[in-house]
């Protein structure tokens, strides 16, 4: 690999084993896939043969090197059993610890794959606030949120330093994945390798002090807090997590660095702390208003007939749409919420339409009207054709192995398609 002279330098005179790095580097990188253990567990994936997989991922329980090429083209991928992520990126979420019940912030989320991993590790209990700043980047995050069926996060789109004042000592554990010089990325990853500068390097890491100082502000005393970075340079790595612990009175609990000479996985970087400030008031709200009743009242018709057991959590309206977002949610108002919990669905000429989140992100056992597919008519359903649908009548999940894929609706034996459009493949 071809690499900026400025750049070989800086790694030679700091790293003892550099050429065994700069060789590394004309290596393929490493394919790896988490499997969604709020769908399925590890040991049932494995066992049916989901993917090939080719060894475990040590620094998570659930990550492991995968063998294809394309995984994303599965059937399996598109009812969110697994999410591709590169091996080294799953070290981060774990350092943190999230746990059930708790509050917890993703600050610069997108696409989302260690915001999946503190989803998993919650297992659908507390609020999960994901945010990213660059809107393009946060619909595709609120789509992966969408396909993973996660059923308590809060998408936002927002600019750290603008939720400062709103969540001050608010979260338990808060994650700062940062924006870098990504040079960990370079074999997988040309245009980080164009984007190389000294000048780019000196830029990161002070938008990344910028950021930090955001995020210890919305900790409360006593939280943690990983910061990670997917590059090798001292100033935004190690010399940031010495800053933060001086500047904002942060503790340094632990680091690591990943290096793919070294690991199977690219470069990566994280600090765990935790805020060692004295007690302060956290950050205190009102209510969410009220959902509309009309909505509310359909919406608990159809819940009826849809499952078994009611779904919880806290009804709200955006515009047209129902969501149910997660119990002790945060008023939402002035606010860009790209998504809030479950899309339920909306009213349409006074009737319930559910949504597709809904088939994904409600436990599978709770469905009370199921058209499981083969594995030829599941192909066909994401490809937006109809199926058969034998002894199975109106509103109806779509499913594979058990698994849904999405809604349809059903009538004298067939199935129409209700997949998204924007989703349906070709």
């Amino acid at each position: 690999m071809n690499l900026p002279q400025a750049y070989a330098a800086r790694v030679g005179s700091r790293l003892p084993d550099a050429e065994e790095y700069f060789a590394c580097l004309d290596r393929a990188p490493e394919r790896g896939a988490r499997v969604n253990t709020l769908k399925i567990t590890a040991e049932d994936f494995l066992s049916r043969g989901i993917l090939q997989t080719d060894g475990a991922v040590p620094w998570t329980e659930d990550g492991f090197y995968i063998k294809e090429e394309k995984p994303g083209k599965s059937v399996a991928f598109a009812a969110g059993l697994f999410y591709v992520q590169e091996p080294s990126a799953m070290c981060t979420a774990p350092l943190l610890g999230a746990g059930e019940g708790e509050r917890v912030l993703d600050l610069c989320s997108a696409p989302g794959g260690k915001g999946m991993q503190l989803a998993a590790a919650m297992r659908g209990r507390g609020v999960l606030v994901l945010n990213e700043k660059i809107p393009s980047r946060a619909a595709i995050l609120s789509e992966n949120v969408e396909r993973m069926g996660v059923a308590n996060a809060v998408v936002l789109c927002a600019d750290p330093a603008s939720l400062e004042e709103r969540f001050e000592n608010y979260f338990d554990k808060i994650l700062v994945d940062a924006p870098c010089s990504g040079e960990g990325m370079f074999r997988k990853e040309p245009a980080a390798l164009a984007e190389w500068s000294e000048a780019n390097v000196a830029m990161c890491a002070d938008r990344q002090k910028k950021i930090l100082t955001s995020a210890e502000k919305m900790l409360r005393a006593g939280g943690r807090l990983v910061y990670s970075t997917c590059t090798f340079s001292e100033e935004e790595d190690e010399a940031n997590a010495a800053w933060f612990s001086k500047q904002c009175g942060m503790t340094l609990l632990r680091e690591h660095k990943l290096w793919p000479h070294r690991v199977r996985g690219e470069g990566h970087y994280a600090a765990l702390f935790e805020k060692q400030t004295e007690e302060r008031p956290r950050a205190r709200f009102g209510k969410n208003a009220p959902a509309d009743k009309k909505a509310a009242a359909l919406w608990h018709s159809f819940e009826k007939e849809f499952f078994r057991e009611p779904l919880r959590g806290e009804l709200l309206s955006f515009g047209n749409a129902l969501y149910l977002a997660p119990e002790g949610v945060f008023p939402l108002a002035g606010l860009k919420v790209l998504r809030a919990g479950i899309r339920l669905g909306e009213v349409v000429n006074g009737r319930f339409e559910p949504a597709h989140a809904l088939a994904l992100a409600a436990g599978r056992e709770n469905f009370c009207n199921v058209n499981e597919l083969n594995e030829e008519d599941a192909e066909r359903y994401l490809r937006g054709e109809e199926a058969a649908a034998d002894g199975v009548k109106g509103w109806c999940v779509a499913a594979r192995g058990g698994f849904p894929l999405g809604l349809g609706k059903a009538s004298g034996g067939v199935m129409k398609n209700k997949y998204p459009k924007a989703l349906r493949r070709q």
